[in-house]
């Protein structure tokens, strides 16, 4: 199953923990223990889907805006976030 989940995100690129969550069938709590094995290994990272998701009004489910994106390549630094420059 661990394999599987690389996989959809591999060929997704990015997707949220719920469409994970419900592709397999599984509760977002163990779709996101499988994400977290990809995550410790650098080969996935973790990220709100925007700035403010999540803090300001709290509305949305936590699982739909929970983002988890695939890294080629787990050696290179993770990209800037759009509304940083490098500054």
């Amino acid at each position: 199953m661990l394999v599987a989940v690389r996989d959809y995100l591999r060929r997704r690129g990015q997707a949220t923990l719920a469409d994970v969550a419900h592709h397999f069938r599984l509760s977002p709590e163990v779709a996101r223990q499988m994400l977290q094995v990809w995550e410790r290994k650098g080969m996935v990272r973790r990220r709100a889907a925007t700035a403010a998701c999540g803090t300001a009004c709290s509305q949305c489910d936590p699982a739909s805006v929970e983002v988890w994106e695939w890294r080629e390549d787990p050696g290179a630094p993770p990209p800037l976030p759009p509304d940083c420059r490098g500054r």
